[in-house]
């Protein structure tokens, strides 16, 4: 089995540009950005390309960190690190700028071959990516469990991203808590304001839809065609996986499964929610005025806060909950990413420390990197900060950071695995044939099949 698993992670390893659930987005806004370039200068004037960095030699106050998005995750790479020097004035970082299909790629390479000196001392890896490299690669991964980091101290459903067996292995970074993001004055003209998509559940949602679609002509969402981003976070908001605690398929008898696909049909028969053919046509339905809101990860603000002929004009909520689905709640994630220590680390108890005392203990540098970045933390401190409550008129003078912030605190965990990705595809082309007619019962089956045929079952 573990040759198959092996074997299948090197074919898939060029095809995963993209995050599963949160893919489209998160590589297009937030810290999932893959679109880097290269040469980006790093502290003490060296330049950081995509061809190598390897971790520090012994006794070097020096970490070589990969990651990517220069100025998204670099930005606060490089902001941790001034932090970090005000105490440790010898500590140097050397970020080099590394696309994540590179990443993966690389430490893939890495690890198959069992030569992990090409990595560095830290990495980012995307949040739904991270189970699977832990568990296949787990010679790779420092177990940060003991390292004097308090994993409370942000959101559950967060740390449980990085967390294999019961041991964490890495340390949370950005903020992919699910919003609804509305324009209040196309709900003005139904007779709707926000709080009438506040703590809601989907059924409310789409009787609230069809109003918001006949007094505007506009529908409230919309969606990439053939892509899972909206069932995942539906699941997620109920604590449901494809997968069940041993790995193992969980689609033909996930209740859940089938509750999200048939309000998702249902969302697209009636109009309120409009299928696109890709990224760029999604985003443009929010920016030229299209549709009347979005659910998305919270990264989808950037993208909005484009718009400044509409300031004032958007307001920021939780998402709708399932009705039949045990443990619902009105909050899910798409998208984020977390810092891996490597065990080629040279110094991991410096690397370790640096996260501790950064990414992991101050709320100085969440609030340093907000305006200039707009990364959201997922440590929990940082929302009680001053800079997390100050309103935002853009979006009617609200406290959004704070309240997002707030959000991520109440994401129920869900499971990832080594096969996410494949759990992903097959589910996607479920709800392509669904929304074309096909049986809903029939397809989860096929898609369960398909994935059992990808595990090797």
């Amino acid at each position: 089995m573990a040759k198959k698993i092996t074997a299948l992670l090197l074919v898939l390893t060029m095809a995963m540009g993209l995050i599963g659930c949160g893919g489209s987005g998160g590589n297009q806004a937030s810290g999932d950005t893959t679109a880097a370039t290269k040469g980006e200068a790093g502290p003490g004037g060296e330049t950081a390309s995509a061809g190598g960095g390897t971790a520090s030699a012994d006794g070097d106050n020096t970490l070589t960190v990969w990651c990517w998005d220069p100025a998204f995750n670099i930005a606060a790479m490089e902001a941790a690190a001034e932090i970090y020097k005000q105490d440790h004035p010898d500590f140097e970082l050397n970020v080099v700028e590394t696309p994540w299909e590179d990443v993966q790629k690389k430490l893939t390479t890495a690890a198959t071959s069992g030569d992990l000196s090409s990595l560095p001392d830290i990495m980012l890896m995307q949040d739904n990516a991270f189970q699977k490299n832990a568990i296949s690669y787990p010679d790779v991964f420092v177990d940060l469990t003991n390292s004097g980091i308090d994993f409370s101290q942000f959101g559950e459903a967060k740390v449980a991203y990085s967390v294999v067996n019961g041991a964490n292995y890495g340390v949370p970074f950005d903020n992919g808590a699910v919003i609804g993001c509305y324009r209040t004055d196309l709900l003005e003209e139904a007779g709707l304001t926000v709080d009438d998509f506040t703590d809601i559940t989907w059924s409310e949602y789409i009787t609230n839809g069809k109003k918001v679609l006949e007094a505007t002509g506009k529908p409230l969402l919309t969606m990439v065609a053939g892509e899972t981003d909206l069932l995942c976070m539906m699941l997620q908001s109920a604590g449901a996986s494809m997968f069940n605690e041993d790995g193992s398929a969980n689609l033909v008898e996930n209740i859940t499964l089938k509750e999200t696909m048939e309000i998702y049909v249902e969302l697209v028969e009636s109009g309120i929610l409009v299928e696109v053919n890709d990224w760029n046509e999604y985003t443009e339905s929010i920016t030229k005025g299209n549709v009347a809101g979005t659910i998305n990860g919270c990264w989808i603000l950037a993208t909005i806060q484009t718009i400044e002929d509409q300031a004032g004009n958007w307001a920021v909520t939780n998402m709708p909950r399932l009705e039949e689905a045990e443990g619902a709640t009105n909050y899910s994630n798409n998208g984020g990413s977390s810092w891996a220590v490597t065990t080629n680390s040279q110094n991991p108890e410096l690397a370790m420390d640096f996260l501790a005392s950064t990414f992991a203990g101050s709320v100085e540098l969440y609030e340093t990197i907000l305006p200039t970045t707009g990364a959201l933390a997922t440590f929990l401190p940082a929302g009680d900060s001053e800079v997390y409550a100050k309103p935002q008129e853009f979006f009617g003078g609200d406290a959004i950071f704070a309240k997002i912030t707030d959000f991520a605190g109440n994401v129920p965990s869900n499971i990832t695995g080594v096969y996410y990705y494949e759990a992903r595809d097959a589910v996607a082309t479920a709800i392509t044939n669904a929304v074309n007619g096909s049986d809903i019962a029939a397809e989860i089956q096929t898609a369960e099949d398909t994935l059992n045929f990808s595990m090797g079952n």
